[in-house]
């Protein structure tokens, strides 16, 4: 079965994320085509990028490393669920894309996103990451606005479109994620 990790990408303290990624797994509860897993970055206590050899040659050092490489590499595709801080995604959330490399190849990755303006400036800095990490990203994605889909900019309550929005995106990110495993597959044989 395809696994899809639903991956909250803000440590922040009071961060609205965690209730953006609890809805996007409540939503997929009733999905039959792929299991789900939340990975929240709270839980991984990574370090600002602390490895001396490029993640690209797969040598890891450090045990928070091991354990993000594992995690990563066990699914199929990914849900980012991303704040926009400046015009961009968290640090946290690049931080920990950037510990790894091979374990995001060949993968499809989805977006959810929220902010002042949905979080759309973030995930185009997202999709650009995908590109080089060889993850093939999906064109539907959710973007929340503060304005819109929180109550006093902090409590969590999505219009109802989004359900739609994130079947859509979840019917591509489900195909692509199957497709690419003959793609992950070859590589492995080679």
């Amino acid at each position: 079965m395809t696994k899809i990790a639903i991956i909250l990408g803000s440590t922040r303290p009071g961060r609205n994320g965690e209730a953006v990624a609890k809805w996007v797994l409540e939503q997929v509860s009733t999905r039959t085509d792929a299991e789900f897993e939340l990975v929240d970055l709270l839980d991984y206590k990574l370090p600002h990028l602390d490895e001396a050899i490029p993640p690209s040659m797969g040598q890891y050092s450090q045990p928070h490393t091991k354990e993000w490489s594992a995690k990563i590499a066990s699914f199929d595709g990914y849900i980012f669920v991303t704040p926009e801080y400046n015009h961009s995604t968290s640090g946290a959330l690049k931080n920990a894309i950037d510990f790894l490399y091979s374990e995001w190849n060949n993968k499809a990755a989805g977006f959810v996103s929220y902010g002042s303006v949905g979080g759309t400036r973030a995930v185009e800095h997202l999709r650009l990451i995908a590109g080089e990490l060889q993850i093939a990203d999906v064109r539907a994605q959710v973007s929340f606005t503060f304005m819109h889909d929180f109550e006093n900019w902090s409590v969590f309550k999505p219009s109802a479109h989004h359900a739609d929005t994130l079947q859509t995106m979840l019917d591509q990110l489900v195909s692509w994620s199957t497709a690419l495993a003959g793609v992950r597959n070859a590589n492995v044989a080679v």
